[in-house]
């Protein structure tokens, strides 16, 4: 695909992200010419330094110039993934999620674009109670009056002005949504759950669950993400949302935990549970309890595999953070 967009203009919010980071490796690598959004100027710097076809605009995603770039395709990621920001900063995070969106959209409408890419998330269908699988026409059951809602809330909000802009104006949007995704490029300090238990698996330290890990999910690798992204983005069809997953990883926390526990060759770390109180939980931001099974059936039929399993998956990310101890 990277031989696609050879010499095509990118833009790319949220780059200095996880999965932003890796597609501005893909694409700069493929000689895209990009433009990646950040906060942080700083950051983006000690990234890609000076960097040819890499052009850093810093500042707030809502304050993006209006303008007329000459850009073939936008992948919009920016969005707060703190779990914490879920419940202290609620109004923040719906404002910044959807008044981004809206900013991208118009800039995508503005310059053109052949495709335009929102990254959403698994979370837009609230609560499964069941095992059973969950394609993209799946109803939710989320709960507004749940601060916690603010996220999924805003990003189901935010797929709904991705659906109109291509209605009322036209607009090539696409929708993926992303489940839980990681690999080389996480931060040593990042809070998310599969970080700390490979923290774990480096300090030779106990995987501690503060609930009965009971919550099961699929995951997904980095690199399967850019390439779902990817897919997407070329060959996705406008108006409409895809899940990205590997089906093959669906598992309980407890199950994830034992999984990264096995990588540590010393057989020291164990997983134990020590369950918090309700209002701890909550402080947390932790989401309730479900099962959230994705049929990623639709993407696949775009051509898309997911390749890395995930006990491979906690192997590059236990090696790849020893590296930044």
């Amino acid at each position: 695909m990277e031989e696609i967009l050879k010499n095509k203009k990118i833009m790319i919010s949220g780059a200095t992200g996880l999965i932003g980071k890796a597609l501005v490796k893909r694409l700069a690598d493929a000689g895209a010419i990009l433009y990646v959004l950040t906060r942080s100027e700083e950051k983006a710097k000690a990234l890609w330094g000076k960097k040819e076809n890499i052009t850093v605009l810093a500042g707030d995603i809502t304050e993006v110039p209006l303008k007329d770039f000459g850009l073939d395709y936008i992948i919009h990621g920016a969005a707060s993934t703190s779990s914490r920001a879920f419940v202290s900063e609620p109004v923040d995070v719906m404002k910044v999620n959807f008044s981004g969106t809206m900013r991208m959209l118009e800039l995508a409408g503005l310059n053109h674009v052949d495709s335009f890419v929102y990254l959403s998330t698994m979370e837009v269908y609230g609560c499964p109670g069941t095992d059973e699988k969950i394609s993209e026409d799946r109803e939710t059951n989320l709960n507004t009056m749940s601060v916690r809602s603010c996220y999924p809330e805003s990003k189901r909000a935010c797929e709904c002005l991705c659906a109109s802009y291509a209605s009322q104006y036209g607009v090539p949007a696409k929708v993926i949504r992303l489940t839980q995704t990681f690999g080389p490029g996480v931060n040593y300090d990042d809070g998310r759950v599969f970080a700390e238990f490979a923290r774990c698996v480096i300090e030779g330290r106990d995987i501690v669950l503060h609930t009965k890990g009971e919550t099961k999910r699929c995951y997904l690798y980095t690199e399967d993400a850019v390439n779902a992204i990817l897919t997407v983005l070329l060959k996705g069809e406008t108006g409409e949302a895809y899940n990205a997953a590997n089906e093959d990883t669906y598992c309980s926390v407890y199950e994830m935990a034992q999984t990264a526990a096995g990588t540590d060759a010393s057989g020291r770390v164990k997983v134990i549970i020590q369950e918090s109180s309700e209002e701890e939980i909550k402080a947390r931001g932790f989401a309730p309890t479900l099962k959230m099974n994705l049929d990623t059936s639709k993407l696949q039929s775009l051509g898309w595999r997911a390749e890395t399993g995930l006990e491979d998956m906690f192997v590059k990310l236990v090696e790849d953070m020893k590296s930044k101890k």
